[in-house]
């Protein structure tokens, strides 16, 4: 009965337990004067600060964030190059609010245009690109909500590709974070294009509106957005100590406003939290039995790299165990799943990644299966 059960249910071993140390003191986070705010560990997704996160808001000129995104992605799968000629059309140049400056039948790069969207916050180079991409905004609108909901951005409805006020055009700070860490791992070169402080075009120096790249050496990005139902908004990432940080930060009654309280926000995550790598994806976590095989164990590794997000000394605090779906037979390959590796801290779930066969293990030959069959029908018994 035990041999019969024992595929229904998981072995646990601990790989690390929990020593027996003071948890960290952190203070409460800052409250601040917005309207929602959310702060993120870039590399975990792990929350350390929230507030109103899932409360509707409209996000203004955050939504090029998406615009951009959408054109990254179309550069890399190479539906369109960087040095691609956009045909600027009457609507992109008649459209207000903030500017590139381009004009009407010009032919301009996408990746100047991508410049124009990020660095100078164009709405005419955001329609631009938009047309190019897609044929016109309305279709583009269509991919940004098939973007959002693979991304996970489950609460976001785009009307268009600039942010302008438009009836059921809706985010939340959680999905913007979402986007936000999307942007900066899914397309590294292009997120350097926000730490860009000016872009000229057609004679006219713009500087980056986010202005914490000018206050703080750690800030290289992301956006901000402004409108009279939006108020102020900041999404911002910065790094330091091979920590990366995002905030999202909207309805502040100004521009410093938004400005300061990023900072707030940024400076209590970096000076309480600190992201840890707990296994590389190379670690044996354990050599673990295999049944009919040539070699009679095999070691099992993380899937991947094992990061967390954990108080700033708080390394004795975590505690993982590794979890196996039963006995393993052969043959099996590397990168097999059999199991997964689960890192909690103070009792909750922090971290959850596949555990795989770290090498090929190939069918043992008959004599040798029969052998270990005979075994492990008597270890059965007894066990």
């Amino acid at each position: 009965m035990i041999k019969r059960l024992s595929a229904f249910f998981f072995l646990l071993f601990s790989v690390s337990g929990i020593a027996q140390a003071e948890k960290p003191l952190i203070p409460a986070p800052p409250e601040l004067a917005a309207t929602a705010y959310l702060l993120i560990d870039a590399h975990t997704g792990q929350v350390l600060v929230e507030h109103d996160a899932d409360k509707p808001i409209s996000p203004a000129s955050l939504t090029k964030m998406m615009t951009s995104y959408i054109v990254s992605d179309e550069i890399e799968n190479g539906s369109i190059k960087e040095d691609d000629l956009v045909p600027i059309s009457e609507k992109a140049w008649r459209k207000g609010g903030s500017k590139m400056f381009v004009k009407v039948g010009d032919k301009v790069p996408v990746i100047d245009l991508l410049r124009g969207v990020i660095i100078q916050s164009g709405n005419d180079a955001s329609i631009a690109l938009a047309e190019f991409v897609s044929g016109n905004e309305e279709v583009f609108a269509q991919v940004m909500n098939q973007q959002a909901e693979r991304l996970g951005m489950h609460d976001t409805h785009f009307v268009n590709a600039t942010g302008w006020p438009a009836e059921g055009h809706l985010t939340t700070v959680r999905d913007l974070g979402t986007l936000a860490r999307a942007l900066i791992n899914d397309h590294p070169d292009h997120y350097k294009l926000y730490s860009e402080k000016y872009f000229s075009w057609a004679g006219i120096n713009q500087p980056n509106r986010n202005r914490l790249l000018w206050r703080d050496s750690s800030v290289d990005g992301i956006k901000t957005g402004h409108t009279e139902e939006a108020g102020y908004c900041l999404v911002a990432s910065a790094q330091k100590r091979g920590m990366r940080l995002v905030s999202v930060l909207v309805g502040a009654t100004s521009d410093e406003k938004r400005v300061s309280e990023t900072q707030a926000l940024l400076s209590y995550g970096f000076r309480y939290y600190q992201t840890h790598k707990v296994y590389g994806r190379d670690d044996v976590l354990q050599n673990e039995r295999v049944w009919g095989g040539k070699v009679p164990q095999v070691g099992i590794v993380p899937s991947e790299d094992v990061y967390v997000t954990i108080p700033r000394g708080g390394e004795d605090t975590i505690k993982a165990d590794l979890i196996i779906d039963g006995e393993l037979e052969a043959p099996l390959k590397r990168g097999d799943p059999v199991g997964k590796v689960v890192v909690t801290l103070d009792g909750k779930k922090v971290a959850d990644v596949q555990a795989v066969v770290a090498e090929d293990v190939e069918r043992a030959g008959f004599f040798k299966r029969i052998w270990d069959a005979f075994k492990r029908f008597f270890i059965g018994l007894f066990s």
